[in-house]
Parts: C-alpha cells; sequence; structure tokens
C-alpha cells in the first residue's frame, strides 16, 4: 500500500475555491542506501548446510553401529579365547586411548591435512579395521589372540578420530549460531546407530557366527566413503600460530566441562565392556536379548537429543543447569543399576532397564550442552572464530570424551574382576555426582 503526504492548500484554476491536494510519499528505504539496516535472518538452510547435515548423519549412523556391536557378544567371545575380564576392558579401552592421542594430533593440524580429506581417509581405514576384527576368530587362542585385537583396534580408532574430530569442527563451521541443535540433531542418527548395532550385532552372529556382523557393518561404513567424498563441501583456512591446547586447557571453565565429559563417556564405555556379561550371568539373558536390553539406554539418548539442543541453543544461560541435573540424575542411576549392595536391593531385570533408561536420558541432557558450552568459552577467552579453534575445541572434545571411554572399561573391568559389577557401577555414579559438585560450585562462584 503507497503511502501519500498532505500537501499546503491549492486553489483550483476552474472554480478558484481552495482544494487538498495529495502526493505518493516513496518510502525512504527505496531512494536512500542505509548500510547499517538489518537485514532479516534467513530461514531456510543453505545447499551446503543441507550437504553437511547429510554427511555428518551417515558418519554418525554408520560409525556408531560399527562400535556398538562388540557389546552383546564380543565380552563372551573372548572369555572363551582365555582372555580375562581386565583384558576384555583393555581391548574396550585401547581403542579410546588412541582416539584420544590421534584427537589431539589431528585436532591441531586440521587446517594443514584439510577437513574433507580428515573424513573421508579416516572412514576408509575404520572401514576396513571393522572387516579385518571380523576375521580374528581365526587365530589361535591367548596372546596372539589379544596382540590382534589391541593392534586392529588402535588403527580402527585413529580412523575413527579423524573423521568424528573433523566432523565436529565441519559442524561448528557450518552452524555456527545453532551448533548446539545441529549436534542434538545429529545425536539422533548416533543414537539409532547404538539402538541398532547391539540388537543387529547380536542376531547376527547368532545366525551367521563372529565374522558376519563385523564384515556387514564394515561394508556399511565404506559405503559412506565415496557419499562423504561426493556431498561433502571442502573448507579453506588459514592456520593459527596462537591458538594452542595448553592456553585453551589454562581456562578453569573449560576443565570442568572436560571433567563432565569424561565421566560421562566413562559411564558408557564401562556399560559396553561389563554389561553383557552381568545381563547374561545375573539376569539369565542370551547375547541376542543383551542387544535388545542395551536399547533402553540408546533410544531415550537419542530421542531427548534434540530437544535438549533446542534448549541449549535458545536458552545458554542454562546449559550448566543441564550439566548439573543430568549429572545428579546419572549418578543415582549407577548406583542403582547394579544396585548397590549397601542398598540390600536383588538385582531384577525390570529395574536395570529402568536405570538404563534414565542413564541415557541423563546422560544427553548433560552431554549436548558441553561443546557449545566450550566454543563460547573459547571466544569469550580470545580465540579467533575459525577452523583452526574449532579443530583445537573439537580435538580437546573427542579427546577428553576417549579418555573417558579408557578409563571405563579398564577399571570398571578391574574393579569388576576384582569386586564385582554392582560395586563397579557404583564408582561410576560417584564420578558423576562429583563432576555435579565441581560444576554446582562453578556456578554458585
Amino acid at each position: 500500500m503507497v503511502d501519500t503526504v498532505r500537501t499546503l492548500p491549492t486553489k483550483s484554476k476552474m472554480n478558484g475555491s481552495l482544494t487538498l491536494s495529495y502526493q505518493p510519499r516513496i518510502p525512504t528505504a527505496l531512494y536512500t542506501c542505509d548500510s547499517s539496516a538489518p537485514e532479516a535472518p534467513a530461514t531456510k538452510m543453505s545447499r551446503q548446510q543441507i550437504l553437511t547435515l547429510i554427511a555428518m548423519a551417515s558418519i554418525n549412523f554408520s560409525s556408531m553401529i560399527c562400535y556398538s556391536i562388540l557389546g552383546p557378544f564380543f565380552p563372551n567371545e573372548a572369555k572363551k579365547k582365555g582372555v580375562s575380564q581386565a583384558m576384555i576392558g583393555l581391548i574396550f579401552g585401547i581403542y579410546a586411548l588412541c582416539t584420544l592421542v590421534g584427537s589431539l594430533i589431528l585436532g591441531k593440524y586440521i587446517v594443514q591435512i584439510g577437513a574433507k580429506f580428515m573424513i573421508v581417509a579416516g572412514l576408509f581405514v575404520s572401514s576396513g579395521c571393522t572387516v579385518l576384527f571380523g576375521f580374528l576368530d581365526q587365530v589361535s587362542d591367548g596372546t596372539v589372540f589379544i596382540v590382534l585385537c589391541l593392534i586392529t583396534r588402535c588403527i580402527n580408532a585413529i580412523g575413527f578420530s579423524a573423521a568424528v574430530t573433523s566432523s565436529f569442527a565441519v559442524s561448528g563451521k557450518v552452524f555456527p549460531d545453532n551448533i548446539a541443535t545441529v549436534l542434538g540433531f545429529m545425536e539422533i542418527f548416533t543414537g539409532l546407530g547404538l539402538i541398532l548395532g547391539p540388537p543387529l550385532g547380536g542376531w547376527l552372529y547368532q545366525s551367521f557366527g563372529y565374522e558376519i556382523p563385523f564384515v556387514f557393518t564394515g561394508c556399511l561404513l565404506f559405503a559412506t566413503v565415496p557419499l562423504n567424498l561426493w556431498i561433502l563441501p571442502s573448507f579453506d583456512a588459514v592456520p593459527s600460530s596462537q591458538n594452542s591446547f595448553l592456553r585453551l586447557c589454562t581456562r578453569i571453565k573449560i576443565l570442568l566441562i572436560c571433567f563432565v565429559v569424561f565421566t560421562l563417556s566413562s559411564g558408557l564405555g564401562f556399560l559396553d565392556a561389563t554389561l553383557s556379561i552381568f545381563a547374561i550371568e545375573k539376569l539369565n539373558l542370551s547375547a541376542g536379548s543383551v542387544g535388545l536390553l542395551m536399547i533402553g539406554l540408546s533410544l531415550p539418548y537419542g530421542a531427548a537429543s534434540p530437544v535438549f539442543g533446542v534448549i541449549s541453543d535458545k536458552y545458554p544461560s542454562v546449559r550448566k543447569w543441564m550439566m548439573v541435573v543430568g549429572g545428579m540424575a546419572t549418578a543415582v542411576s549407577f548406583c542403582f543399576l547394579g544396585p548397590l549392595p549397601v542398598f540390600h536391593i536383588r538385582s531384577q531385570l525390570w529395574l536395570t532397564v529402568l536405570m538404563l533408561i534414565v542413564v541415557g536420558f541423563s546422560l544427553c541432557m548433560s552431554c549436548i550442552p558441553t561443546f557449545a558450552e566450550m566454543i563460547a568459552c573459547a571466544h569469550e577467552n580470545g580465540f579467533e572464530e575459525g577452523m583452526s579453534t574449532l579443530g583445537l575445541v573439537s580435538g580437546l572434545f573427542s579427546a577428553v570424551w576417549s579418555a573417558g571411554m579408557f578409563f571405563g572399561p579398564t577399571i570398571g573391568g578391574y574393579i569388576t574382576q576384582t569386586l564385582n559389577f554392582e560395586w563397579s557401577a557404583g564408582v561410576q555414579g560417584a564420578l558423576a555426582f562429583l563432576a555435579v559438585r565441581k560444576i554446582n560450585f562453578r556456578i554458585k562462584a
């Protein structure tokens, strides 16, 4: 609708009467150039963002399937080959230890190597090692089996760390203002991979033997190599000499968030290495049923991730409280997972399922805001906005997560072997409670 302005009265030539004439008023924006006027934010994702989402979803889904298939049957299969519970925990944990080292190195040099190349090469290496792991049952029992398992898992972990570290950095680069929302959306596919992996692995193992679960999932992961090579855009960036892990780790807030991430991944790694044997021996479940049992952990995690992601981005001030509430719920649920002998409650299937659901939900609440909070903290302390900083943060995040995934299976496996599953789960609950205390103290301070 065109605006009009009222002009001064004019005398009509026809009858000499006064009339009011109206002239159209042209909007100022049509004939002036105001460079300071704010632009309306784009509501649709660009082609690059859509392709990045597809690529990240494929990485999360296929990688988590490959990772999670071991839980239902490998610990029992390893015991048949004379491997102790502590050494089984080390086989699980060495993967995380190598991911830790790989994440720190690759996160530091992500700009020099190239984010896209790291993703594609990492997926290729990881898929090959997954297939190779499926043929280790053909080797002799004892030391040879253990050594080959450790070597294969180490190489697999390097490839995994390259893909995951780069994928976090790419997500932060393409979605700088909605990183928690995007990560929450990506965790849906992480949850799907964790949900489908254990029952699929248990079913393939029971139906076709040891080799087929690894061959199938390894080929699935390999299929993502040409997919990401085709659809993932390239990212140009300039290395920064000022950013370093040492400078990043001198921030108290960063260290506290890292401790939270450590306790979360430690709990997940502990369950990967010990839950199946506990369920088979104490709850009398089969390998296939153990796979279904693990859905109780993965399903609420994947379902709640996008919700907590949106909340984290929309209300950044509640991120700390999400970590506190989620950590407290995690601590309580781990104490009742066994449950702890001090409660004098007998282990029951319904209680285990209920606690796994609470663990999945609470881990999600604590985990989703951590990466976005680490990026915000880095920017607040003078780190430049770019791929170099994102590589450092994603590398540190992946490294700390991997440290927990190493600590959980190894120390948890040792405590389980020395005492029992119930006390070992209680230790994980105590770690989560300690993290809550530290974060809560920081909030009050």
